[in-house]
């Protein structure tokens, strides 16, 4: 990991996933979680406002940045939840099978190396009647929008943490044994190869 990659990029990522219409459409998902509930990705904690206390036991996250788990452990201090992290080896989630009641997945599918490894871990783990809870952006409907995102991904790659623009978010749930039950979509603002949103639950 290089100094760009260890200091610099938690903070632009930290900004970017926290601008305006990104943490609307968190604040449209989050607060479906319910009971024991793991959050793929928690980053720097962006989520951890839009938890339900009333309905939410715990968060357990995970995210194999050092320093975005510090940026996390900030602000667990400020929520009346209560917020652990777990590490991840060799792709496993440290958890037994059937232990959630929620996953909590947002833009962080994206940058998974195999989304669909991971998508079988969280359904592994995932309570039989459980849901998760997505919000992620990928491959967007518009034939020149997605030749953007084609041409953008391998450039966009390195400076954003490894961020694929072009991922079919629905497909990828469905190959890590899901079914989508809800799914919403619209472009956010901002350049169109970027902020196409997919979002809603699977179980």
């Amino acid at each position: 990991m290089n100094l760009y990659e260890r200091f610099v990029l938690p903070r632009l990522i930290d900004f970017a996933c926290g601008m305006g219409e990104v943490m609307k459409a968190r604040s449209k998902i989050v607060p479906q979680a319910c009971g024991r509930v793991l959050e793929i990705g928690i980053g720097s904690g962006l989520n951890l406002e839009f938890y339900d206390p009333n309905k939410v036991s715990v968060v357990i996250g995970v995210d194999p940045s050092a320093e975005m788990q510090k940026l996390a452990r900030e602000r667990a201090a400020k929520t009346p939840i209560a917020v652990e992290m777990i590490a991840l080896e060799l792709g496993q989630i440290k958890a037994e099978d059937a232990s959630f009641d929620s996953i909590v997945c947002t833009f962080t599918l994206c940058t998974i190396v195999d989304a669909v490894a991971a998508l079988k871990e969280m359904r592994r783990v995932l309570k039989p009647h459980g849901r998760l809870l997505f919000c992620e952006h990928g491959l967007a409907p518009d034939a020149a929008v997605v030749r953007w995102q084609n041409r953008l991904t391998p450039i966009w790659k390195p400076l954003a943490g490894g961020c694929h623009l072009n991922r079919d978010i629905p497909a990828l749930i469905q190959a890590g044994g899901f079914t989508v039950r809800q799914l919403d979509t619209r472009y956010l603002q901002g350049p169109k190869a970027m902020t196409y949103v997919y979002s809603g639950w699977a179980d």
